[in-house]
């Protein structure tokens, strides 16, 4: 299993601190996830497609014991990946309308939340809750021990500056980029990833990530030592062989009897000593 399913497995065992933190979750998986279909004559249905079964089963489980929702639960095998796919269907009844009010997936009165309602996140709790969602719906997080690398997709633009707001207010930098017609929120920083999963609840994987965190931490610096010392050591060598050939053109030229005493000194102990610096030497 990878280290976003990973994340996503333990996201979905977190509980929720307040009643309207389960809301907050909710919206947030809708708001990714969802697909509402017109039927005419002011009905509509709603659509939820997610790859992880324990996710969907939060779904199932947020719908019914929030609004009492009726759902059609439907497994999908994709003949490309050979993956299931899970599929959710909120048929039309009188109380979905009113539920998407609520969630603020839709206006009263018709048209979409553009951004994150507001009532939705007034709490902390409910803020991390809805982070939790949007990773649930659509976050990947790289394997630590490779490239940090974070990012959530969102469809629109003032989704995504809403969401990188919420996680500037809790002291993570968030930037956000277009690809295609989708709207990238993400993090390249190991600590800010570290802080973004213990933020919504993956502590386990937060610690898992801070712990190759130090373990790169520590390789990067001893290669930066070796690196360095490396360089030093060839940095004598040459400037040993460059003084090695001019004591040879010297003495050669001029003889070293001719030379003062401390100068043929330091040139017997050179020639002794080829790969001594000028510290050693003296």
């Amino acid at each position: 299993m990878s280290f976003t399913a990973d994340v996503k497995e333990e996201l979905t065992r977190v509980q929720p601190l307040c009643s309207h933190c389960d809301k907050a979750l909710l919206s947030a998986l809708l708001r990714i996830e969802g697909t509402l279909v017109l039927l005419g004559q002011g009905k509509a249905r709603l659509e939820i497609s997610t790859d992880l079964p324990s996710v969907a089963r939060l779904i199932v489980r947020l719908l019914h014991g929030i609004y009492d929702l009726r759902t059609d639960n439907t497994i999908r095998r994709s003949v490309l990946h050979k993956t299931p796919n899970y599929l959710i269907v909120v048929p039309a009844q009188d109380a979905l309308e009113e539920a998407l009010v609520d969630l603020g997936v839709i206006e009263r009165g018709g048209g979409f939340t553009q951004g994150i309602a507001g009532h939705l996140v007034e709490k902390r709790c409910c803020s991390a809750a809805y982070l939790r969602g949007v990773f649930l719906g659509s976050g990947f997080v790289a394997n630590p021990r490779g490239d940090f690398h974070f990012e959530m997709t969102v469809e629109s633009e003032d989704l995504a500056s809403d969401i990188a707001d919420l996680m500037v207010q809790r002291g993570i930098s968030a930037k956000i980029m277009k690809r295609r017609s989708s709207y990238i929120v993400y993090l390249k920083s190991g600590s800010a990833i570290s802080e973004f999963l213990a933020l919504v609840g993956a502590h386990q994987c937060a610690l898992a990530m801070e712990n190759e965190r130090v373990i790169k931490s520590v390789r990067n610096d001893v290669n930066r030592r070796v690196n360095a010392e490396l360089a030093n050591s060839q940095k004598a060598t040459d400037a040993s062989v460059d003084q090695v050939m001019a004591i040879r053109e010297v003495v050669d030229r001029y003889g070293i009897d001719s030379l003062p005493p401390a100068l043929q000194e330091v040139i017997r102990l050179r020639v002794a000593h080829p790969n001594a610096t000028l510290k050693e030497l003296g």
